[in-house]
């Protein structure tokens, strides 16, 4: 069971401000966001109108030092890039009294649409049973706007957008982000993306060149790889131990790059996954991060920090079937436990945060958001106006429905913890079936702190037929002896940064988010055996 708000909260979606009584007007926090909201036009909630997530900043940045300029970084294309010049209007039509004959949108009375209704969890009580039972229905209507009922509606949503997103779900986004990570510089901003593979595609068309080399994790996101590589872009993975990166081993590889034996330009560019990473599932300490960040400075790096398992941060691991350490009991005890981000920490504006809903609400809604300083989100934003527009305007509006209108920032803090401790129970009954059944004479592991996915290292210098047998041939036999046994987990060898270096280390992945925790631990059982067989142990 979830931990109960703080304080209850109900969402105001109208566009007056709140008072908020003493003392929660102090520092902001999940209890009193919709108190301190700017007062609005009601133009800003119209179709496709513009809006700056500066304006829905609630503490004051004039104090913090502006983000340093990336022009000298920018790639051809953004720097030439001037965006969709019929989207410039949409300044105008917050005009009193302006009819406009301009933009060719869609009449909304030809939307075949009338209504939404959702059944969602009531705040704490999360689980598909008890939603069933005493789920909350929320409504959507055509007009709500119009009729004063919501600031989003199906007539709004549903039209053509900025390529920013809404302003009503941008609201809530920046809201959150200024909770959570408060970027201590005074220039920065959000939009939305697609999620974050469409949005890691469109950085790396913003900051790479062909010929270019791109840095990350030695072992990295396989999408990552196999987007930069028809660019002409190529990837140099950085070691890792169990923290992730290591600062030091990226600093020697930029202190001594040298072009004509890399064949390319120094780097100037990261990318990295820092929490729950995948495929390794390793987590960046505090220390850690800040020692990177100090790298990246040193040596002007820009920072993608792409982090879809930033809120699946876990329970400590205590052993096999110990008890699990119980929940955060209030909003400031969670988010006082989180990792703090690459965002929180970036005085310079070098970094590009990609959030995402996909892992802790629904990959299928296709939107996370970007948050960065302005010149790279007024960048990014003229990219998405001309490539792959407005986000979905019904997931907008679902997501607006369930985040704003109905939990508020104060209910999804509480789903996430909800979502924490699922995560850490599935967690520990992946690492309660590896002790039980995996073979440790030759394969070892360490619990993750993070994300969905445990990373098993094999010692494949052990096998029977090394080394007449590659380790690249192990890695396959292996692979398709799992699959004989009935299991299947991704091969290390997936997910190389670069594929054509020497590799002297053999990994799988397997995930612990999907399966039923019977067929996690049978599969597992399996897995176990299978290696016992390829490596001649006996049966267990």
């Amino acid at each position: 069971m979830a931990p109960p708000s703080a304080i209850e909260v109900s969402a105001e979606t109208d566009t007056s401000g709140i008072t908020i009584p003493n003392p929660l007007t102090a520092p902001i926090t999940s209890n009193d966001i919709f108190g301190r909201r700017k007062k609005a036009l009601q133009s800003q909630w119209g179709i496709a109108a513009a809006s700056d997530t500066a304006n829905f900043r609630q503490k004051s940045y004039e104090n913090k030092p502006k983000a340093k300029r990336w022009d000298h970084i920018l790639s051809q294309e953004a720097l030439i890039r001037k965006g969709n010049s019929l989207k410039e209007a949409a300044k105008f039509l917050a005009t009193p009294g302006l009819i406009s004959l301009g933009g060719g949108l869609p009449s909304s009375e030809y939307f075949p649409f009338e209504e939404l209704s959702m059944r969602v969890p009531q705040v704490g009580h999360f689980s598909e049973a008890e939603t069933k039972e005493s789920g909350v229905l929320i409504k959507a209507g055509k007009h709500d706007l119009a009729d004063g009922k919501s600031i989003f509606d199906i007539a709004t949503a549903f039209n053509y957008g900025q390529g920013a997103g809404s302003a009503q779900l941008l609201r809530w986004m920046t809201e959150h982000t200024e909770l959570v990570h408060n970027p201590p510089y005074e220039d920065w901003r959000c939009c939305m993306s697609i999620g974050s593979t469409s949005a890691l595609d469109m950085a790396l068309r913003m900051f790479a060149r062909p010929g270019d080399v791109v840095l990350s994790e030695e072992y990295t996101f396989s999408a990552f790889v196999e987007t930069a590589r028809p660019m002409g872009v190529r990837v140099c993975g950085i070691p890792l131990d169990a923290e992730g990166l290591i600062p030091e081993q990226l600093d020697n590889i930029l202190s001594t790059w040298d072009v004509n034996v890399r064949g390319a330009r120094r780097p100037h560019l990261l990318y990295t996954v820092p929490t729950g990473q995948n495929p390794t599932g390793a987590t960046q300490s505090a220390e850690r991060r800040r020692a990177l960040y100090a790298v990246c400075q040193k040596h002007d790096i820009y920072i993608i920090e792409d982090e879809p398992y930033y809120f699946l941060q876990m329970q400590p691991y205590t052993g096999p079937n110990a008890p699990v350490v119980p929940p955060p009991s209030s909003h400031d005890e969670f988010l006082n436990s989180l990792v703090p981000s690459y965002l929180s920490m970036d005085v310079d504006g070098r970094v590009m945060r990609l959030d995402s809903f996909s892992k802790v609400v629904s990959p299928g809604a296709r939107i996370g958001w970007v948050t960065a300083c302005a010149e790279i989100v007024e960048k990014y934003t003229k990219h998405a106006d001309v490539s792959t527009q407005n986000p979905s305007g019904m997931s907008q509006l679902i997501l607006f429905k369930l985040l704003e209108d109905h939990w508020g920032h104060a209910g999804y803090l509480d789903w996430l913890i909800h979502i924490r401790m699922q995560y850490t129970k599935r967690r520990d009954v992946i690492l309660q079936a590896c002790t039980k059944y995996l073979p440790t004479e030759v394969m070892s592991w360490k619990p993750p702190m993070a994300g969905m996915f445990h990373w098993m290292q094999i010692d494949f210098k052990k096998h029977p037929q090394y080394p007449e047998k590659s380790i690249e041939e192990i890695e396959e036999s292996i692979f398709y002896r799992n699959i004989e046994h009935g299991t299947m987990c991704m091969r290390g060898s997936w997910f190389y940064a670069d594929a054509d270096e020497e590799h002297d280390t053999l990994f799988f992945r397997a995930t612990y988010a999907a399966s039923p925790e019977d067929k996690m631990e049978e599969g597992i059982r399996r897995l176990g055996e299978s290696v016992r067989e390829e490596f001649g142990l006996g049966k267990k």
